[in-house]
């Protein structure tokens, strides 16, 4: 059976000047504004963007699928924390993705753990969805 997670997007205006929201209409967990503003420039200023909102899926997946395949190993995981980093530059469009992963996994050493990072980075579904964008990875281990 497959799983449908549906975003409704509302846009007034024009790609500049205009506005919209986001809603997260699958969990009903709200609205969120955009703006160019706060895709194109340093300061978000409380709105978000597809960016922002990439990053959130990648990171959340990534973490999901780096803990599975640690768990079936026989090395479930006591923390997992990961940050997307999403570069977007105006006319080019997302030009990278920086994943950066912490992970504390009892009976494993900082290379095992490494490996597993990095075999998630390549099997998570979002990360197969975004394949035509460049993605690194840097591991830290909490031993």
């Amino acid at each position: 059976m497959a799983a449908i997670r549906t975003a409704k997007a509302h846009w007034e205006g024009s790609l500049l000047e205009g506005a919209g929201q986001v809603n997260l209409e699958s969990s009903n967990l709200g609205s969120f504004d955009v703006t160019w503003a706060a895709r194109s420039n340093d300061k978000a200023e409380g709105k978000t963007s597809p960016e922002e909102l990439i990053a959130a899926a990648h990171s959340t997946c990534f973490s999901m699928a780096l803990s599975h395949a640690l768990a079936g190993a026989g090395n479930a995981p006591e923390a997992i924390d990961t940050t997307a980093d999403v570069t977007f530059v105006p006319g080019e469009g997302i030009t990278g993705i920086k994943l950066s992963v912490n992970g504390k996994v009892p009976g494993l050493t900082a290379d095992q753990f490494a490996e597993f990072a990095e075999e998630a980075k390549k099997n998570c579904p979002v990360s197969q969805a975004l394949a035509g964008t460049t993605i690194t990875l840097d591991v830290t281990f909490t031993a």
